[in-house]
């Protein structure tokens, strides 16, 4: 296989008003013409962005983190969170007053009802607010969970359970993911499912939860709108989302 670039969502495909800017869309259109395959990074689960993928008809992505990475459509990597850890980490959140949402990849359902760190957490990626469930997780596979507090009650959780990593998206939200687990992992794995070469990966992106995806690609672009740490890790720094950041990334990396 050739060339593969792979997206982040928000921040990136999306832009501050949450739409995909029509230079973004026309820069893909133009990629699928070239055969270079389009993906999507993102810390959302599948059901999260299917109103991106599909008009575009990108149909490989790397989900939740790389918890769940699917290939033209099919899914070759799953990885489930281990339901006594979650039982665990639970107990901490109901002593701490903390809420979580569980993440499956169709659906997700929060431990409280209308909690107001979940409605502003979601109301900023335009997401509608979970159902409320708190066993959920018994239910069926989890494959990541959000975690709902003020910047840094984190510390106590990170302390008490190194086999989860916390990363912040929001002043109230945190992705908890299994630690090791990255969307960088999950490019791997599609690299090696698609036998693509490291030189031939191109990633964008715009948060922390991109670090690692840039540095593993062979052409890692963070957006003008990416904080100072995550450019740090980028062989170039494009434009803001909102001045057509993906566009311009694309012709500097040759493949417009």
């Amino acid at each position: 296989m050739g060339k593969i670039v792979f997206f982040d969502v928000d921040g990136t495909l999306l832009n501050s008003r949450n739409e995909v800017p029509p230079a973004t869309v026309d820069a893909i259109l133009r990629l699928k013409e070239k055969d270079v395959k389009v993906a999507i990074a993102t810390g959302r689960a599948p059901f999260m962005f299917e109103f991106i993928r599909e008009p575009l008809g990108i149909d490989t992505f790397v989900s939740l983190n790389g918890q769940y990475v699917v290939v033209d459509g099919r899914p070759i990597f799953q990885f489930k969170m281990d339901p006594r850890h979650i039982e665990r980490l639970l107990e901490k959140g109901k002593e701490k007053g903390h809420p979580f949402v569980f993440m499956s990849h169709d659906r997700m359902c929060a431990t409280m009802n209308g909690h107001s760190y979940i409605k502003e957490s979601m109301r900023s990626i335009n997401v509608p607010e979970p159902g409320y469930d708190p066993e959920f997780y018994k239910k069926g596979p989890i494959y990541q969970m959000l975690l709902f507090c003020e910047p840094g009650e984190e510390k106590e959780y990170e302390a008490e359970f190194p086999m989860f990593r916390f990363l912040r998206w929001h002043r109230y939200a945190l992705d908890v993911m299994p630690k090791g687990g990255s969307k960088a992992e999950g490019i791997r794995r599609i690299s090696e499912y698609c036998r693509i070469s490291k030189s031939d990966i191109f990633a964008f992106g715009d948060g922390m939860n991109d670090i690692e995806m840039l540095h593993f690609a062979g052409k890692g672009i963070a957006m003008g709108n990416a904080p100072d740490i995550v450019k740090r890790y980028a062989d170039y720094v494009t434009k803001h989302v909102d001045e057509d950041g993906v566009y311009h990334g694309l012709i500097a990396a040759g493949l417009l």
